[in-house]
């Protein structure tokens, strides 16, 4: 074990590692800290706070993983930081603990690719599969689904959500709901398209992309009702089985829209 970890890594000893657990030099490891196997930490990164790390992670160097969030109505709380596994983070990233006023924790997932410079504050909920660029900025409470792509210097709003396949260009500033399988870029973010490449990566048939196009053109046809492209959406059921589940998506996400959407 001491040959995975530096001998000026400052490791607390009630902090718990697995035991093929790699500390680089310099680091700092926190009391309340919770690391699984696999995981490998670079040089010059402090991991404090309430924060449970899971598998075969990877963080580079000079990262600020679970310090006190950007809140100044944060007094002390032992809120958390959760990351699951699988996931590259790469220099200089700050992922911060939760807050009380909402969730208690800041969430990451797993198989997450994010960049140099992304900052993930307060009660953030990040998925799946997510790529997200170097210095992306996510502010307090934001959610965001699977298999999204965001653009580097990308600016996410507090409490805005993303839906599943979404894709923000570079530099967008988002402060609207970004429905799934929709492309958005600009400042302030204007939608572009279906986004269709992702979706055929993961194994989407032509039939099932079609329909995510026939989703977009009922939600952005010009003079048309927000809640009359719902109802439009919802008549597409049955003519590709395998896309009813991306019809259920688009309408639980727009149900439940509280900012409204970038439109």
């Amino acid at each position: 074990m001491d040959k995975l970890r530096h001998p000026t890594a400052i490791i607390h000893p009630n902090a718990k590692l697995a035991d093929d657990v790699s500390v680089g030099a310099f680091s700092i490891i926190g009391e309340h800290v919770e690391i699984g196997a696999g995981t490998v930490v670079g040089p010059h990164v402090v991991i404090d706070g309430h924060t449970t790390i899971g598998r075969n992670n990877r963080f580079f160097q000079f990262g600020s993983i679970g310090e006190i969030p950007q809140d100044k109505k944060y007094k002390g709380e032992p809120t958390r930081l959760v990351i699951g596994d699988n996931n590259t983070i790469r220099e200089c990233c700050t992922l911060n603990l939760g807050t009380s006023q909402d969730k208690g924790v800041t969430t990451i997932g797993n198989d997450n690719w994010i960049m140099a410079y992304v900052h993930v504050a307060h009660d953030c909920v990040i998925g799946d599969n997510n790529t997200i660029a170097n210095g992306v900025q996510f502010a307090g409470h934001v959610e965001i689904g699977n298999r999204i792509l965001i653009g580097g210097m990308s600016g996410i709003h507090q409490f805005v959500r993303i839906g599943d396949y979404a894709m923000m260009g570079f530099m967008t500033r988002l402060s609207q709901d970004l429905p799934p399988f929709v492309m958005a870029v600009g400042n302030p973010a204007e939608v572009k398209g279906p986004h269709q490449e992702g979706p055929r990566r993961a194994g989407y048939s032509a039939p099932r992309v079609d329909m995510l196009k026939q989703m977009y053109r009922a939600l952005y046809r010009a003079g048309s009702s927000f809640d009359s492209a719902k109802q439009e959406i919802e008549t597409l059921r049955g003519q590709v089985p395998d896309a009813d589940a991306d019809i259920d998506n688009m309408l639980t996400f727009l149900n439940s829209a509280t900012r409204g959407i970038v439109r």
